[in-house]
């Protein structure tokens, strides 16, 4: 290595001073002449970038093609002045080039090389005019030092950037990206190599231990510091020789970091998530959906294309039972009177998560058809629900939002992601609280996305009560919660004596049209029905809760008997007890009253009446 390093050492003379070493400042441009044959007077005067330097035309032509035919058209035997306009690499670069025709020593790097060779093709420093001319060290620099180094190639390409499109055209950027790509596979691959173990049965195996462990991604860090054409360009050759889909997404999570949390201008942040999204692997979960939402947010924020929206909230929509209520809670950017966050962003990612794996995945374009051939399970179904009913919630206090809307998102799902609607309902009860000039008709719309039948028994007694919702939706969650007592009841009952066929038609519960009064009543009248059957059922309700009550009591004490004794005295005891229970019995009268097998429970029963009349009336 140190040989081949003083290789590249160019010749220069041995007793130079530490005040001839050449600068971008102009006080060092002031002091050429203090290293530059110091007894012969300057012949050419050359201008790069505003700045002049006093040179000899001699060693210049004896290097510069482009120097040479510039002189060769002026016949002016005395001094004369050149201007070279749009040199690559400016005065700096320049300074190095005219030392190299000089004589003078320099030492070719990573930070430079890249501007050497545009300089020299620019000034025509080829082999036809010198040998082992300037372009010929450099490029023999670049393939082999730089082009073994991936480290040294991202300084390059960094030192490209101001070189295109020169640099490109001389093969620079590319030679430097293909070492990239390929020296971050092998990488990986001997990284994977060293994690390799035998098993007990003699098997080889990736080590558990070491799965997680990124040994081979030590360049993550590096390549952040790209431009973002350049960057794309390493990440694309990446993809083609092959690696890992995780490491490409690790890689756009650093730099979308590093680049979106810059201050910087509308366009040049609209650039970098769109350019993002393009590189997204197609393999699902290579990035944490928080960086997708995030993503997604800067899309709508920047007004990025639709073709990346619509792409981030197809891959959102993949993995959506991994997400949180914060994430779906998109702000709006748009004008004044608009909602505070994204509802139709959020529709179109759940009607993405319902429809993965029909017919619209065999689409060639479709990024997931490998990864979810199936609909989604039950388990993400019910997660992606409570997580709907909660983002409701959210929104429904949200003065800007329209009926059709909430109605838009609360459907968006099928019928049997929903096995307990307590959340739905809690939403709506939010949305009809802080809309209250909503009419009947709107009211009857939302009450219609409750199924009464899969309350809980809290959220049943909070609607019996909510006189937010229609009275027609009242009745029907009165009813419910009657057969679900009804049930208990029955249940408890048959768990001491199953074989009685008498109570047949003790356990089959009473009808009500709640939902089809007659056509021919008038309104008047339907609403005074509905008041009745409400009453009734509230009435009927408040019975069955204290026999309930009586009757878990009075198994209890069943039980305690049963283990003391097994005589026929205890028999007569128990029968005594059943015929206590039998308060199905006047089954029609049970809007009216209900008999008791005790004074006490009679008393109760008028009590619990009275004060349940009295809060309906």
């Amino acid at each position: 290595m140190d040989k081949h390093h003083n290789h590249l050492l160019l010749q220069h003379h041995q007793h130079l001073h530490h005040h001839q070493k050449l600068s971008l400042a102009k006080s060092s441009r002031q002091s050429f002449s203090e290293w530059i044959y110091r007894d012969v007077p300057s012949d050419i005067t050359i201008e790069v970038n505003g700045g002049n330097f006093a040179l000899h035309k001699f060693p210049l032509v004896s290097r510069s093609g482009r120097i040479r035919r510039v002189v060769a058209e002026h016949r002016d035997p005395h001094i004369s002045k050149v201007e070279l306009l749009n040199l690559p690499g400016g005065a700096e670069t320049f300074e190095l080039a005219v030392k190299f025709c000089y004589g003078t020593n320099f030492e070719i790097t990573s930070s430079n090389v890249a501007q050497l060779l545009c300089v020299s093709d620019y000034l025509e420093m080829t082999e036809e005019y010198s040998k082992d001319n300037l372009a010929s060290r450099a490029e023999e620099y670049l393939d082999s030092i730089v082009c073994k180094s991936l480290e040294m190639c991202v300084e390059v390409l960094k030192q490209s950037e101001n070189l295109l499109p020169l640099a490109d055209e001389l093969n620079i950027v590319t030679r430097c990206i293909d070492a990239i790509a390929s020296k971050a596979c092998a990488e990986q691959i001997a990284s994977s190599f060293s994690r390799l173990e035998y098993s007990s049965s003699g098997r080889l195996h990736m080590s558990k231990q070491a799965k997680g462990n990124d040994g081979g991604d030590w360049w993550i860090e590096d390549l952040s510091v790209l431009r973002i054409d350049l960057y794309q360009r390493v990440m694309n050759a990446m993809k083609c020789r092959g690696v890992r889909p995780e490491s490409i997404g690790a890689s756009l999570v650093s730099y979308a970091e590093r680049e979106l949390t810059k201050t910087g201008h509308h366009e040049h942040e609209q650039a970098i998530v769109e350019t993002i999204v393009a590189l997204l692997p197609v393999e699902k979960l290579v990035v944490p959906i928080s960086f997708l939402f995030g993503l997604l947010r800067r899309a709508v924020m920047l007004d990025a294309s639709v073709s990346c929206r619509l792409d981030l909230e197809r891959r959102i929509g993949s993995q959506l039972d991994m997400a949180t209520l914060d994430d779906l809670l998109i702000p709006s950017f748009r004008h004044a009177g608009d909602t505070l966050f994204e509802i139709d962003t959020v529709y179109r990612i759940l009607v993405n998560f319902s429809q993965q794996g029909g017919d619209d995945s065999e689409d060639e374009e479709s990024v997931f058809e490998c990864d979810s051939p199936h609909s989604p399970s039950q388990s993400a179904m019910f997660k992606v629900a409570k997580l709907v009913d909660s983002y409701l919630a959210e929104i429904a206090p949200d003065a800007n939002l329209d009926l059709p809307k909430f109605l838009l998102i609360a459907e968006a799902l099928p019928l049997h992601a929903r096995t307990l609607h307590d959340g739905l309902y809690r939403a709506i009860d939010l949305y009809l609280k802080a809309h209250q000039g909503l009419s009947d008709s709107d009211k009857k719309k939302l009450s219609k996305l409750i199924d009464f039948q899969k309350l809980s028994q809290e959220a049943g007694a909070h609607a019996a009560q909510n006189e937010r919702l229609p009275l027609q939706s009242i009745v029907q969650v009165l009813y419910f919660e009657q057969l679900k007592l009804r049930s208990s009841l029955c249940t408890s009952y048959s768990d001491e004596e199953t074989t009685k066929p008498k109570q047949q038609h003790q356990q089959q519960s009473w009808r009500i049209n709640s939902g089809a009064l007659s056509a021919a009543m008038s309104p008047k009248d339907n609403y005074a029905s509905l008041r009745r059957e409400n009453r009734e059922l509230k009435l009927e309700l408040a019975r069955l809760r204290m026999r309930l009550n009586d009757l878990e009591k009075e198994h209890i004490c069943m039980k305690r008997d049963m283990q003391r004794s097994h005589s026929r005295k205890f028999m007569s005891s128990f029968s005594k007890k059943m015929g206590k229970l039998s308060f199905f019995g006047n089954h029609q009268s049970s809007s009216r009253g209900s008999s008791s097998p005790s004074k006490q429970s009679f008393r109760t029963d008028s009590k619990v009446m009275e004060r349940t009349c009295a809060s309906m009336d």
